[in-house]
């Protein structure tokens, strides 16, 4: 049965749809079998995947209506090297879709159990927001991994969200982990990058994965070829470093 990791941070612009993919990538680079279930509305790991958003014959909304069967929906993305349960802007619906359903913070469990025995690893890029789409992505993990870059009011996000998983733990999955925090857009050189590093591993020790996520031009630039950096600029740094990011998962999580 596969490890189910939600990659999300509440505060926007950290890298998690960066983060998800090119992990995503690299995991299946290390022969593991992986599925990427893109939650966000912007639907941007569904194109940094080589997957046009706009024209999906279905997406992970159907899977959530349970209008169709996420073997339907999934989506073989062979540059990138792992499989898609794609998502696009009809995902804005979903609050209001799913609200009067029974059950409605297990959808995506419900719709996902029956493929996940077919992976290593399923990735779920939730929104950068609480809303039901990340209750459903939080319900369906096992662990939640938090992409964070080294700023003041990254630590402020950070706690609201920790705040969540205790209040998801308590209500709809008790199992729930925090599998790790992972450092992005990294720059040593900055003073306050590095306070807030030390900040970090002085209060959360062990949680705080060894590997950081530098600030690279070749992660920024990879996207726009609906590749992940690894298959874009396979040497660069970033690429590098999320080699290194997804050998620690593997070590860590048993992967």
């Amino acid at each position: 049965m596969a490890k189910i990791i939600a990659l999300t941070n509440q505060k926007g612009g950290v890298g998690k749809t960066t983060t998800t993919v090119n992990l995503a990538a690299c995991l299946a680079s290390l022969d593991r079998r992986v599925l990427l279930v893109d939650l966000d509305p912007q639907g941007h790991a569904t194109m940094g995947s080589g997957i046009d958003k706009h024209e999906l014959d279905g997406s992970v909304l159907d899977v959530l209506l349970g209008e169709k069967r996420a073997a339907e929906v999934i989506l073989d993305c062979p540059d990138a090297g792992y499989a898609l349960l794609p998502g696009n802007a009809d995902l804005t619906a979903a609050e209001v879709d799913l609200l009067d359903r029974d059950g409605r913070e297990r959808c995506l469990h419900d719709a996902i159990k029956d493929v996940a025995s077919e992976y290593d690893v399923v990735l779920i890029d939730c929104p950068p927001s609480l809303n039901m789409l990340t209750v459903n992505g939080l319900t369906a993990a096992d662990g939640v991994l938090i992409p964070l870059q080294c700023e003041f009011y990254a630590l402020e996000g950070l706690s609201a969200l920790l705040d969540t998983v205790e209040q998801i733990q308590a209500s709809v999955n008790p199992a729930l982990q925090v599998f790790g925090i992972v450092r992005t857009m990294f720059d040593n050189r900055n003073s306050l990058t590095r306070d807030v590093s030390k900040q970090l591993r002085d209060y959360f020790g062990d949680t705080l994965l060894k590997t950081t996520i530098p600030r690279n031009v070749r992660v920024a630039e990879a996207p726009s070829h609906g590749l992940p950096v690894t298959k874009y600029a396979r040497f660069s740094r970033g690429s590098q470093a999320h080699r290194v990011l997804a050998k620690e998962l593997i070590r860590r999580l048993s992967l």
